[in-house]
């Protein structure tokens, strides 16, 4: 039997909340295991060269990557429009090319192993039942909006009715996105669990 040929990478843009971000959609998995990975800097990407070639941009001044999406940061004083279609086609070229997005092994690591490099809790650790009652809601009704807007939430903590959560990608570094998603957080607890007094956004 004839393996089964594999699908060509397909790319699009979408727009994020933050309008300092760009979200590339593939229609294949880029990061197992739904690891996540964030660069500040071309100095961060030793094993990561797909993020390497992408801060090779000028503009380009943070990279995200997750499961099927890159999130992309531009400096100021430049408009996405203005490069938008010339990154989609350097994403898909490369893709296609077949060159690697991780070196061999560093996207064989679990969530977990993802979560201790970033400094994040693993959000399926939780210690106790409100715990785990706090990560079923984060992940029913948060993560997948968050996620469509090119970013990743993780709980960190649950102390005295303050809930700590770590925000990512297309929601770290835009005030008002993190506003809104905080605010929206808030307003699902407490219909849901009232127990969660407070909500304490980080970005790391």
């Amino acid at each position: 039997m004839m393996s089964e040929k594999k699908l060509p990478y397909m790319i699009y843009a979408e727009v994020t909340p933050n309008p300092a971000t760009i979200k590339f959609v593939s229609n294949h998995v880029l990061a197992l295991n739904g690891s996540i990975y964030e660069f500040n800097s071309e100095a961060e990407t030793k094993y990561a060269p797909f993020a390497q070639r992408l801060f090779s941009f000028p503009f380009v001044s943070k990279v995200f990557i997750t499961q099927n999406f890159i999130t992309l940061t531009k400096i100021e004083g430049l408009e996405w429009d203005d490069v938008m279609l010339e990154l989609r086609e350097y994403i898909s070229n490369y893709l296609n090319a077949g060159q690697e997005i991780f070196l061999d092994g560093v996207d064989a690591k679990s969530e977990e192993g993802a979560a201790e490099s970033t400094g994040i809790t693993d959000h399926s650790k939780a210690n106790t039942p409100i715990e785990e009652r706090i990560v079923e809601i984060l992940d029913e009704y948060i993560r997948p909006a968050v996620e469509g807007d090119g970013g990743a939430i993780h709980f960190k903590s649950f102390e005295e009715g303050k809930l700590n959560v770590v925000l990512k990608g297309a929601c770290s570094g835009c005030p008002s996105s993190s506003l809104t998603l905080k605010s929206g957080i808030k307003a699902l607890f407490e219909r849901m669990l009232p127990e969660v007094k407070e909500v304490i956004a980080e970005e790391l």
